[in-house]
């Protein structure tokens, strides 16, 4: 017991420097963006929605949507899609494997021979990875444009489970025309039936998309890519195929929708993160289901640990100003985080034993140094400021209720955290072995468009 109360001591100092130094790291993105608040750069600006739903694009819009074994949701996205998008100028190219003829049935079936909609079949057994399948996308929509003599102005891109909003397109169409790469927030919509794992997304994607990507913005630093609800100016895009011969999506990420804003901002090209709302107040974004099942959330966690913090370091370094570089490091912490919090939930273990042994009078209680006490009183302190700023973002786009259920779901957020970055470790080592990059892809049963169309037939 004398060992274990050593080690724990010396374990809560290490634990408690890191902690302190990530709450210093926190609090810089919070004071950064309360001054983006106080001078109107984090104003989330009104737009009126009649208005850009009657807006005709400025030119052909190509959105990619790569599909593996996605016939239960993909119908329910491009109905949906088409619906809220009546623009013309639309093309919607869906990528199919030859092995998998469900997917490519409910794309024909929801297209109902809407020429706006392009299947594309990869011509190799799936799944291979999602950059592949992207770069098929590319490849159709250029032999597309040689042959009608049109070129699309540019690419955006989403996945087979997503409700898109339908001001998000002409909101892209306008914005690209100022940059180079656009993002949209993505707004994790809570099952009611999974309330802890599902609903954590919403929490994080709150914080994030509210906060952490407005301060990027506003500091002029890359914006990763999320894969949906982005678009790309055609013209970057084939400086970044040509560059990499061919082929803008890096086949050898498990993360290439990030590194492809990251890539974007190394190519000299600019980036904006737009957070708008519409007049009712509905924030324009993109929403979707997320895993609802703790193995699903820590694999789909796992492949952006993986690709971001591991990867991320290998394929793209450390590249950029100092803020970019501050920037880089918060994007690839995940796995030193993850190490604190399970030294972290140790201590909390082992701490309770210490002091029921120190009650039985088996060992003798530790005193602990004033500065270690002091460092305790402040990371506490930083949890409480931490958990309270989630619940509050939380809250202003899901409801009181789950804003107050934000605070205890930082604990299923953590312990995912620690289970997926043991398992990114593992992944990564084994890829440095010659294990290949395939794409470990999410499953998805249900889709919110279907769900929003019974609650509102009912």
């Amino acid at each position: 017991m004398e060992v274990l109360a050593l080690v724990q001591t010396e374990l809560l100092l290490f634990a408690a420097v890191f902690f302190a130094i990530g709450l210093a790291d926190e609090l810089a993105i919070d004071i950064a963006y309360l001054w983006c608040r106080l001078t109107g750069r984090a104003r989330t600006q009104r737009v009126p929605e009649e208005a850009l739903a009657k807006n005709m694009l400025r030119g052909m819009a190509a959105v990619f949507i790569p599909a593996w074994r996605e016939d239960a949701v993909i119908g329910s996205t491009l109905v949906h899609a088409l619906a809220a998008w009546p623009q013309e100028d639309l093309r919607i190219y869906v990528g199919c494997y030859r092995n998998d003829a469900e997917t490519i049935a409910s794309v024909v079936a929801a297209a109902r021979g809407d020429d706006r909609v392009r299947l594309v079949v990869v011509g190799e057994d799936g799944p291979t990875c999602k950059a592949h399948c992207l770069n098929r996308l590319h490849e159709a929509l250029a032999q597309d444009e040689a042959r009608s003599g049109t070129k699309a102005h540019m690419v955006v891109l989403h996945d087979a489970e997503d409700m898109v909003d339908p001001a998000a397109l002409p909101i892209l169409d306008h914005a690209i025309w100022n940059a180079d790469f656009v993002q949209l927030p993505v707004m994790a919509l809570p099952p009611s039936d999974s309330r802890w794992i599902a609903s954590h997304y919403s929490d994080e994607f709150a914080e994030a998309h509210a906060k952490h990507m407005v301060v990027r913005d506003a500091l002029g630093c890359a914006i990763p890519g999320a894969g949906v609800g982005c678009a790309i100016g055609r013209q970057m895009l084939a400086k970044l195929a040509a560059e990499a011969g061919g082929q803008p999506f890096a086949q050898g990420a498990l993360t290439e929708d990030y590194e492809l804003g990251i890539r974007v901002n190394a190519a000299g090209g600019s980036s904006r993160f737009l957070r708008l709302r519409t007049d009712d107040g509905r924030l324009i974004a993109t929403r979707a289901y997320f895993p609802d099942r703790l193995v699903t959330a820590v694999r789909q966690k796992t492949r952006w640990t993986h690709g971001i913090a591991l990867q991320g370091w290998d394929r793209l370094g450390w590249e950029g100003n100092a803020l970019q570089r501050w920037m880089t490091f918060r994007d690839r912490r995940g796995p030193l985080v993850a190490l604190l919090l399970f030294i972290g939930y140790a201590l909390l273990v082992s701490g309770t034993v210490s002091a029921f042994a120190s009650r039985a009078g088996l060992v003798q209680p530790v005193d602990l140094s004033p500065a270690l006490e002091g460092l305790l009183m402040l990371t506490f302190a930083g949890l409480v400021w931490r958990t309270g700023l989630r619940a509050v973002f939380t809250a202003r786009e899901y409801g009181f209720a789950e804003g107050l259920r934000a605070i205890p779901r930082v604990v299923v957020s953590n312990v995912i955290s620690i289970m997926s970055g043991r398992r990114a470790l593992a992944g990564y080592i084994r890829t440095l072995r010659g294990a290949p990059v395939v794409w470990d892809k999410t499953e998805h049963r249900a889709h919110p468009a279907r769900i929003f169309a019974e609650e509102k037939s009912a």
